[in-house]
Order: C-alpha cells, then sequence, then structure tokens
C-alpha cells in the first residue's frame, strides 16, 4: 500500500499548523531578509526626521526657511530637501515591496514544489493539498499584512510632519508614487499579490514562468490604478473662478458652452500662448470656465474604494487558486 493510502486523517487547524511550522523552517532565512527590509524601511523614515529636526538650527523661520523671513526667497536645508525627495517615493516603494511579496509566493513558496514534486512529500505525510495551499497562503498573507501595517503607520508619520510644511514639495496625497503608501491600500496591494502569486503558481506550475507572469499581472493592476485612480469617486465642480486652495487634486478644467457642453483644456493645449489658448476655448463656443477637483477631504472614500476594489480581485483570485488545486489534484 502507498504512503499516500495510509496518511492519517488530521484536525483540519493540526494539518494546517503543521505546514505553516514547515514553511517557517524551509523559508526562515527569507523571512529574516524580509524582516530586514521592514526594519530598514522605519530606520530610513525616522532616520529622515531625525535628520530634518537636527538641521533645524539652521533654520531661522517656522516654514524651515534659512534666509530672512518674509524677504520674499525660499531656501531649505538639504536635509529637508533631500527627505522630501526620499518621502516622494514611498508609494513606489510600497508597491514594489508588494511585487515582491507576490513573485515570492508565486516561485519559491508554491511553484518550486509544485515544479519539481516535492509537495508529494507533504501530502502524503499529514497534510491535504488544500491544507497545504492554505498554510502558503495564510502565512505571507499575515507577516505581509502587520508587516505592511507597521511600515504604512511610521510612513504616514514621517510624510505628514515633512507635508505640514508649506513649501514642502512632491509630497501631494494624490501622487501616485505617495498615495498606496498612506492608508489600508498598501496593505491590500500585498494581499492581492499573494493571491495573484498563488493563482499564477498552481496554474502554471513552472518557477520562473510563474514569477513573470505575477509581476506582469500586478504591474498591470498597478499601472491601471494609477491612470484611472481620479475616477474611484466622484469629483467636485467649480465654476468662474471659484478655484479650490489647499491640496486640491485638479483632474479636469476647461469652459462649458452656453448649453452646459463642456470644452476641455487639453483640446487647446497646441494654441500656445495663454491669450491664444483661451481664445482657442472661446472660440469652440466657451463661456464659463470650470474645474473638476478631488478635495483632500476626498483621500479616504478613494482609499477605501481602491481597497475595496483589490481586497475583491484577491479574494476571486485565491477562489480560482483553490478550484484549479482541487481540479487538479482532487
Amino acid at each position: 500500500m502507498s504512503a499516500i493510502g495510509l496518511r492519517t486523517p488530521v484536525a483540519p487547524a493540526d494539518g494546517l499548523r503543521g505546514p505553516v511550522l514547515v514553511l517557517l523552517r524551509q523559508h526562515r532565512r527569507s523571512l529574516w531578509a524580509a524582516g530586514a527590509l521592514l526594519v530598514l524601511g522605519i530606520g530610513i523614515v525616522v532616520g529622515l526626521r531625525i535628520w530634518v529636526a537636527a538641521a533645524s538650527s539652521a533654520e531661522r523661520c517656522a516654514d524651515g526657511d534659512t534666509t530672512r523671513c518674509g524677504d520674499g526667497s525660499y531656501l531649505p536645508t538639504y536635509a529637508r530637501t533631500a527627505t522630501e525627495t526620499y518621502l516622494a517615493d514611498g508609494g513606489t516603494a510600497v508597491l514594489l515591496l508588494a511585487g515582491l511579496i507576490g513573485v515570492f509566493v508565486a516561485g519559491p513558496l508554491i511553484a518550486r514544489e509544485l515544479e519539481s514534486g516535492t509537495f508529494r512529500l507533504a501530502w502524503a505525510q499529514s497534510a491535504s493539498p488544500v491544507q497545504w495551499l492554505a498554510a502558503r497562503l495564510a502565512l505571507p498573507a499575515a507577516l505581509a499584512t502587520a508587516g505592511v501595517t507597521v511600515l504604512v503607520l511610521v510612513y504616514r508619520w514621517g510624510w505628514s510632519g515633512i507635508r505640514s510644511n508649506p513649501h514642502a514639495s512632491g509630497l501631494w496625497w494624490y501622487q501616485n508614487s505617495v498615495h498606496p503608501a498612506l492608508g489600508p491600500t498598501a496593505v491590500a496591494y500585498a494581499l492581492l499579490a499573494v493571491a495573484v502569486g498563488a493563482l499564477c503558481a498552481v496554474v502554471v506550475r513552472r518557477t520562473v514562468l510563474s514569477m513573470s507572469l505575477t509581476a506582469l499581472v500586478l504591474g498591470t493592476v498597478v499601472l491601471g490604478f494609477g491612470k484611472r485612480r481620479y475616477e474611484l469617486w466622484p469629483t467636485v465642480r467649480a465654476l468662474g473662478g471659484d478655484h479650490p486652495s489647499g491640496d486640491a487634486w485638479y483632474t479636469e478644467s476647461g469652459m462649458l458652452t452656453a448649453s452646459g457642453n463642456e470644452i476641455y483644456s487639453k483640446d487647446c493645449i497646441p494654441a500656445g500662448s495663454a491669450e491664444s489658448f483661451t481664445s482657442c476655448l472661446r472660440n469652440r463656443g466657451g463661456i464659463t470656465d470650470f474645474v473638476d477637483y478631488h478635495p483632500a477631504s476626498h483621500f479616504w472614500p478613494l482609499q477605501l474604494v481602491e481597497t475595496g476594489i483589490l481586497l475583491v480581485l484577491a479574494a476571486a483570485a485565491v477562489a480560482l487558486a483553490f478550484r484549479v488545486l482541487r481540479r487538479r489534484h482532487g
């Protein structure tokens, strides 16, 4: 009788705990490396804030200016400008981290075992195929959720302290390189990466190809949201000269005709000078300026809608991965 036939049934909890412990032992070096990356990311943000605070002795004004206050010029310290530059890419760093998580799940965690056939040993000893896959989803999902949550909280602390300066540049909340790292969207991207990595692995069953496909899918999702994020929540329209102030995200502008039709500014950009630009809009029938924008209060609606969509996609990918596994292995 085969070893598979002699397999002793185990309780679901015990069956899941065993594969998780095995994973922790097998990939302890990768986990230590991931922990080191997390500590490095936290250390960078904390170090930058400390650097800015230490250099504040050279600032002569409340806004960080090192020249005479109110003289019409503004010159910040190198610590402040460098910190703004580094923090302006926080969202990009978080997305790259999510991509690494997905690639790791797709390759070393799942596809490599399916490709080499070592999964049969685990299935013969204690874990069913479902428990085996569940462990490979649960462990990275739990660690990614905890780690990314801490990283987001630290980044938001660092970002808010620098962004409070009225002269800060490159740190607008709606930028693609910032927005993903400011809220739960970052965790949702990490969970989607785990789910997509698992799905690609059980479908393709080849390590390198699974990793490549995972990176391609996640990259497509990131680019898609980056281009269409402004459509996730209705914008506010300002008419005439009533333009918004503060951290408003301008999405569209132009003029309205007498019948209410919209003439977009982008259609007259080739016109050249400001005078010809305005003339272009008026020659097309424009009579009233309009601006569509997202005020700063739309940050959380945009974050939550994007998070919800990502979590739905992740759940669908997980369900499909289990379905493929059951169909192939029962």
